[in-house]
């Protein structure tokens, strides 16, 4: 079985021990030792780590077994480690803290399903590599979530639609709201801290709370503020003054226009004018985003208070407002932010949820994909009428199933593939055309679609911006 050393400087931390593979043994042997620099494995022993997660400028964390547990189950262990030469004092202080916010972890586990559960905490105290000192470590050990974290998913599907974003904000203020409501600040909403699980619930990961045990300077006022990532905090969080729930609030906004977007928080942020530019990047709702422009006011107190006011901002107003969000009850709030200049009201976008390139690839897949469908109709009917309206209706629901966004991404190539292949390996669905003619007619359709759509794109944005 392999045991993964968490010493941080460790040169070689992958163990092997062949007695291991024996789950008796596994469950009843006292101690296994890295045998390159000597770090105790079974943590607290009980918790044998297998594989480094993630390392960062905060510590670590490892896939573990706890084998005290009938199955020995999967848990998350991370390892916190205080930052520079700390005195004796200093050690002890960041103990008492750590355990103190261990405790308040636990509670919250405990008491919310979309927080991860606190199994246990302990410190643990080795010789240093250095001669003659020694280290101290903080462990936790949570729940392991089976899933992947929004960043990941951002990476592998790309910019998240409207609707999957309003599903993320509303599921992440409702943790917010039980959060808030027991005096607790995250301090680091980000994507990378928000999981979804494999059933598609959403976890709200690594409480900045813990992360004040690594700060050197203990006590000092900016040991509970200094914890953020940079492009994700506001001003006052950034200033190292007090943290609020709108402080979350502004974090969480980044993190959903990130996920829009797909760009990173730095590259929508216009540091001349100290604004946020991210409404040219996309095409949502206007009252989705006037409210996420408002949780992203500079001012603390010019933003939502509560993530209960951003849920009212939601709900409230569906059965007045003529026009609501993609989500049935989701409505813009008609307040202005108070302390701020009153919102000029929009004119509700009936621009549909794509991008450019979206619009533009599935012009091209319809003109072509509508080609092959004409040349293989025709060589089988041989009346242009009935390939025409056959073809027309089946490029109707082509285009619908795209709207609908039932066909997108690799879709757009599998099935003209899928197509072509069966004309080429069938040659009298080529109605008496040779291969080299069917790919032109094909290409010359799907450029024509482009243009044509280009062409009544250009014409939608002009007429937009004229009325």
């Amino acid at each position: 079985m392999e045991v993964y050393c968490t010493r941080p400087r460790c040169p070689r931390p992958q163990n092997y021990f062949v007695d291991l593979d024996d789950v008796t043994t596994l469950k009843t042997t006292q101690q296994k030792y890295c045998t390159t620099c000597g770090m105790p494995l079974m943590l607290d022993g009980r918790y044998v780590p297998s594989k480094l997660l993630g390392r960062g400028g905060f510590g670590a964390a490892f896939l573990a077994r706890d084998r005290r547990i009938p199955g020995m189950r999967q848990c998350v262990v991370k390892q916190f480690q205080p930052s520079g030469n700390l005195t004796l004092t200093q050690l002890q202080q960041a103990q008492l803290m750590f355990e103190r916010e261990a405790e308040v972890l636990a509670q919250l586990g405990n008491d919310h399903e979309q927080i991860p559960d606190l199994f246990a905490f302990f410190p643990v105290i080795v010789n240093s590599l250095q001669p003659g000192e020694q280290d101290q470590f903080f462990y936790l050990v949570q729940e392991y979530i089976d899933g992947q974290t929004l960043e990941e998913e951002l990476a592998q599907q790309g910019k998240f639609s409207e609707q999957q974003v309003l599903e993320v904000l509303q599921g992440i203020l409702r943790v917010l709201e039980f959060v808030h409501d027991r005096g607790i600040i995250h301090r680091d909403i980000k994507p990378s801290n928000i999981m979804r699980r494999r059933d598609g619930k959403l976890f709200l990961l690594d409480f900045g709370a813990v992360k004040q045990v690594t700060n050197a300077a203990l006590g000092s006022a900016a040991s509970s503020t200094g914890i953020y990532s940079m492009g994700f905090a506001p001003p006052e969080q950034m200033a190292g003054g007090q943290v609020f729930p709108s402080t979350d609030l502004y974090a969480l906004a980044v993190t959903l226009i990130t996920l829009l977007t797909n760009k990173e928080a730095i590259q929508l942020f216009d540091a001349y004018s100290n604004q946020w530019k991210w409404r040219t990047q996309v095409s949502v709702n206007p009252h989705l985003a006037d409210i996420l422009d408002k949780m992203l006011l500079p001012a603390a107190n010019q933003r939502f208070q509560s993530a209960q006011e951003v849920l009212r901002a939601l709900n409230s107003q569906a059965a007045q407002s003529p026009t609501q969000l993609n989500s049935p009850s989701v409505t813009l709030p008609p307040q202005p932010p108070q302390g701020s200049n009153p919102v000029v009201p929009r004119r509700p976008s009936t621009q549909p949820a794509f991008s450019t390139l979206e619009l533009l690839g599935g012009a091209g897949f319809s003109g072509f994909q509508g080609a092959l469908i004409a040349i293989a109709l025709f060589s089988l009917v041989k009346s242009p009428i009935v390939t025409l309206t056959t073809s027309a209706l089946i490029l109707g629901i082509l285009i619908f199933a795209q709207t609908k966004r039932w066909i997108e991404k690799f879709d757009l190539l599998i099935i003209p593939t899928i197509t072509f292949a069966i004309i080429f390996f069938v040659p009298f669905l080529r109605g008496g055309l040779d291969l080299l003619s069917v790919v032109i007619l094909a290409v010359g359709a799907g450029l024509v679609a482009i243009s044509l759509t280009a062409v009544f794109r250009l014409i939608y944005k002009l007429l937009s911006l004229l009325l």
